[in-house]
């Protein structure tokens, strides 16, 4: 392909993404306040299953305009999804439980086990963060990552992708230091994994381990087995070291799968 059909192509394929993650957005936005009424988690499950649906339904359509298939982008079960999911979920439990262990090394904050939790709100809670796993992973390490790394570098496409996640969060209400230093580098993680094993399976059970083990550690905005408590005048501090114990988790994480990748390209 000429040099200059190659610039309209990769041109052409970024704004299909572009299209298709706003798509991905409104979804959301349109959902969110139909099953608001209904409480968390159960408004926030039926939203991401939902959502999930649409997304996939969508990934049909531009799968198709841009001319490649469902397969080429990583969104058909396989032989290996079982076992990719598994395995992303045992690396995502030991990454969340890394980073506790960081904060705990740090000090100055204390974690406390709460009896009230059931078994019951273990598993709805661990079934919500896995569909908010895979809709991200479809709606950004699905359909818009692999078809950017088809018309660039992977390292393009890694940035785009994880430029529009964080943007996403922004919308959300994360602030930007979050939504970047968190929720991007944290898309950098996944969508690494994404590409080396050449589907969304494995980062899905990596970001749903991710997500569950921060819950579980009291890490998120609600308290999961355990509620963790900083000692006084060490609340922003607190925040501070956690950003940090990520940062240094996911660098060695993200190491790990770029080193380590011909394991996996070999498995295909």
């Amino acid at each position: 392909m000429p040099q200059d059909q190659e610039i309209d192509h990769w041109k052409y394929t970024l704004g299909r993404v572009l299209i298709f993650c706003l798509i991905c957005a409104l979804v959301l936005v349109i959902g969110s306040p139909l099953t608001r009424g209904l409480g968390r988690p159960l408004s926030e499950t039926i939203l991401a299953a939902g959502a999930i649906i649409v997304v996939f339904l969508f990934t049909i359509l531009f799968v198709r305009w841009e001319a490649l298939r469902l397969s080429d982008v990583g969104v058909i079960p396989g032989r290996l999804t079982v076992s990719h999911v598994l395995i992303g979920f045992l690396i995502g439990l030991f990454l969340a439980g890394f980073h506790v262990a960081l904060m705990l090394v740090y000090g100055h904050i204390k974690l406390t086990r709460l009896p009230e939790i059931s078994f019951a709100t273990l598993l709805i809670n661990l079934l919500l963060y896995f569909l908010l796993a895979a809709r991200e992973e479809l709606a950004f390490r699905g359909y818009p990552l692999r078809s950017l790394a088809y018309s660039m570098r992977g390292w393009k496409a890694q940035i785009i992708v994880a430029v529009i996640f964080s943007l996403e969060h922004v919308a959300g209400g994360y602030s930007w230091t979050q939504a970047f230093f968190g929720a991007g580098v944290g898309a950098i993680l996944f969508g690494i994994a994404a590409l080396k094993t050449k589907g969304i399976a494995l980062p899905i059970g990596l970001h749903a381990a991710w997500n569950f083990g921060q819950w579980c550690a009291g890490f998120k905005s609600d308290s999961g087995l355990w509620q963790v408590t900083a000692e006084k005048g060490f609340q922003e501090k607190q925040e501070q070291a956690s950003l940090i114990a990520y940062l240094i988790v996911m660098a060695l994480a993200i190491a790990s799968f770029y080193f380590y990748h011909h394991r996996w390209e070999h498995r295909q």
